[in-house]
């Protein structure tokens, strides 16, 4: 009820708890909290919080970043007045503005919030919490991985958590990280409710009640059929067939038996199977016509007490696999036995071209190079038959953690129906040959009529085959993806271990794909256009194009490119070019620019004006002048200078036509003075048009403005009267001394 101006001197008086608690009040009266939470992190937090720019909300940053430091112990509550309130409990009252975690080494954040004393807390995260990550974990015992499992069995199962990350794991721990991989895609033992210092998880059990009597209508259903329809039949109402009937009811529609055989680990191709990506099957690797009506009865009886014995023995030769819940148990469970029946199952339906099989339940061609034929080993299959199907992630994110063999094939056993996966990033795994693995999950995936997988993004240090063979590859495999991102840094550095071209990938018509997002990193590999226009007539929605670190093996190839683009990708908007020399390629630049489907076009780090003449630039701005469809420029790293930067301002003068919204000018030597003159010249051109122009941003990132820091205060001053302005602190005489020091 206090009067705005009087508010507005009382809130930075206010500890935390009562700021939270003025929030309402203040919004009624008109006056803004921002000011007031921004002050509070620069006390508190003493740092600069990166793309401070783009910051909305300044007391969500700040109640975020407060309750990570106090849940990892590197903030002190004591340290500020404002924070140490009797009525403030840091954990609980900042908990429902957490929408991303970080949790790292040892998992300590996990054990802390699956206290008792913490249950609030994590009831709070529940509800609010959409991205979890793992950082720079380490193995940790037993009692903290079942507070993990505590932790992603509300969070994820049973809450909001749609992304999990992981990142900077050199050496990760197989069992921990399977479990992350299992739990995130929504499977966790079923038979066995999850607790809280020994109380059941009331969420499962509302769930298994609702299972049961799903089942129970199932089975009667199923009963009643089977009376009406053969009455005489006495083998149909056996006791292992009606069982059979209620796992698969409990199951649901979506969680068939897992347990999939791991594929052989590639050693020099990735094939590409064009049979079963056209909606065929392959017969010597399906395997849907398996399923739990299907398995044979004798089989089904040994296999039961196959495990039994296995699971006894486990715990007769380590103690701490007593626990019915061990985690171990649960992710690297092996039937032997198991794994032979299917496959003499397979041999004996598919005849003698089934020695190249996978048992996949979707059908999935877990293939490597001599196919997938590998059965034992502790982590070679995930035994996932008596696993219950629980809500999962939809962004999996795995950042320079090495992945083996066995690891690719358990995570493309998950990923074959992780229905729910939207997008998939694999950045610096070391895949290699392994890729293929991962391939053929997603494809069986995407056969899956429930399948929302949209966008996949794969980087490493090394290229296991070219480019773009493995583009298409992917496509031809997952013609339903919206974006593509394949990065490379270098050409695998042993020339024998890198396969030959695929003639199976590189000769098969590429089927119509949804594509609209295609960015190829190349490992200085030259740029054939030849390969890449197939890709292109299978992409007629493909909306915007990035080609990275690309050479160009003839004068003509940007020419054939260019007709290329123009004949198959009439949607394009986007168009970028990043560490591709252009400097003898001056007249595909200036077409480049008249084209009047592109919105967005860049040129980074392309050399443009390296043999350039002052007419070429002259060119470039009448051609931007009367391009009235361009909207963002970006020339990065191009050496434009401050002669080049004044004379762009005349894409804006009074004869222009121009629609540019956008101007990236960043990493391109421009002094301080040069700004200046930039801005008074473009000062010059909106009075000209009666203080209308269409320009609102432009990006100076990694210039020399510290030379001068007087003048670049005055220009930048100005310019923000004009446009929005991004720039940084760049310290420039630093960088040079870096660049000489690496030289």
């Amino acid at each position: 009820a206090l009067p705005g101006h009087l508010l507005r001197g009382l809130l930075p008086l206010l500890t935390v708890f009562h700021l939270e608690r003025a929030e309402d009040a203040a919004r009624r009266a008109g006056v803004s909290t921002q000011p007031v939470w921004r002050k509070l992190w620069d006390d508190v937090m003493k740092t600069r919080p990166p793309n401070s720019e783009s910051i909305t909300c300044w007391r969500k940053k700040f109640l975020e970043t407060f309750f990570s430091n106090v849940l990892h112990g590197v903030l002190d509550v004591s340290s500020d007045w404002r924070l140490n309130d009797r009525h403030f409990s840091p954990l609980l009252h900042s908990s429902p503005h957490v929408s991303q975690l970080t949790l790292c080494n040892m998992l300590q954040g996990a054990v802390e919030l699956t206290a008792q004393h913490n249950h609030r807390v994590l009831e709070n995260l529940a509800g609010s919490l959409r991205i979890l990550k793992f950082q720079h974990l380490l193995s940790c015992d037993q009692p903290v991985r079942h507070s993990l499992v505590l932790l992603l069995h509300r969070l994820i199962h049973h809450g909001s958590v749609s992304q999990v990350s992981m990142c900077s794991w050199p050496v990760p721990d197989t069992v921990l990280l399977l479990l992350i991989l299992s739990m995130s895609a929504g499977f966790w033992r079923s038979g066995h409710a999850l607790s809280y210092q020994g109380s059941p998880c009331g969420l499962c059990r509302e769930d298994k009640a609702q299972s049961r009597e799903s089942a129970q209508e199932g089975a009667e259903r199923g009963c009643n059929a089977e009376q009406e329809g053969s009455s005489g039949e006495t083998q149909k109402g056996s006791p292992e067939e009606a069982e059979a009937r209620v796992n698969c009811v409990l199951s649901g529609p979506r969680s068939p038996p897992l347990g999939n055989p791991a594929c052989e680990e590639t050693r020099s191709k990735v094939p590409c199977d064009h049979s079963s990506i056209q909606g065929g099957s392959s017969p010597r690797c399906s395997l849907e016509h398996l399923s739990c009506h299907s398995v044979p009865q004798k089989t089904r009886r040994r296999l039961k007490p196959a495990v039994g014995r296995k699971r006894r023995c486990l715990r007769r030769s380590r103690g701490h696999y007593a626990d019915p819940e061990d985690l171990y148990d649960f992710v690297f469970t092996v039937a032997r036995e198991d794994n032979s029946g299917l496959l003499d199952k397979t041999r004996s339906t598919e005849g003698e071209n089934t020695e190249n099989w996978t048992s996949s339940s979707s059908g999935s061609p877990c293939t490597g190079h001599a196919g997938c034929k590998k059965r034992g080993g502790p982590a070679g299959i995930f035994s996932l038959k008596a696993a219950h199907r629980f809500r999962s992630v939809s962004t999996l994110e795995l950042f320079s953690i090495p992945l083996t063999g066995e690891t690719c094939r358990a995570l493309s056993n998950l990923l074959s129906s992780w229905v729910s996966l939207e997008n998939l990033v694999l950045s610096y795994n070391g895949l290699h040959a392994n890729i293929s693995c991962i391939l053929s999950g997603l494809r069986a995936l995407s056969r899956h009529p429930e399948c929302r997988f949209r966008v996949l993004r794969v980087s490493d240090m090394f290229s296991h085959m070219p480019c773009m063979e493995l583009v298409r590859c992917v496509l031809s495999a997952l013609p339903q993806l919206r974006m593509l991102s394949v990065s490379f840094d270098l050409k695998n550095h042993l020339d024998g271990n890198r396969p030959e071209e695929n003639p199976s990938c590189s000769e098969a018509e590429i089927p119509e794909s949804c594509l609209e997002v295609l960015e190829i990193r190349f490992p200085r590999e030259p740029l054939h256009t030849a390969f890449l226009l197939p890709v292109l007539k299978a992409s007629k929605s493909l909306q915007q194009l990035s080609l990275d670190s690309a050479t160009l093996p003839c004068p003509q190839e940007l020419m054939l490119l260019l007709e290329g683009l123009k004949e198959c990708t009439p949607n394009l908007k986007k168009l970028s070019f990043h560490d591709v020399n252009l400097a003898e390629h001056q007249k595909e630049v200036l077409l480049l620019l008249q084209d009047p489907g592109l919105q967005e076009i860049t040129f980074s780090f392309c050399r443009l004006f390296e043999s350039s003449t002052a007419e070429f630039l002259s060119e470039i701005i009448n051609t931007v002048k009367r391009n009235s469809s361009l909207k963002s420029l970006k020339l990065p790293g191009n050496r434009l200078g401050n002669h080049r930067l004044i004379a762009l301002a005349d894409i804006f003068s009074e004869d222009s036509s121009s629609s540019l919204c956008q101007l990236d000018v960043s990493s391109n030597c421009i002094k301080p003075d040069g700004l200046l003159e930039f801005t008074k010249k473009l000062e010059g051109h909106i009075q000209q048009r009666g203080g209308q122009i269409p320009f609102t941003h432009l990006r100076l990132f990694q210039n020399w403005l510290d030379q001068d820091a007087e003048t670049a205060q005055e220009a930048l001053r100005r310019l923000k009267a004009v446009c929005s302005v991004v720039n940084d602190s760049w310290d420039s005489s630093q960088a040079f001394a870096d660049y000489i020091s690496v030289m």
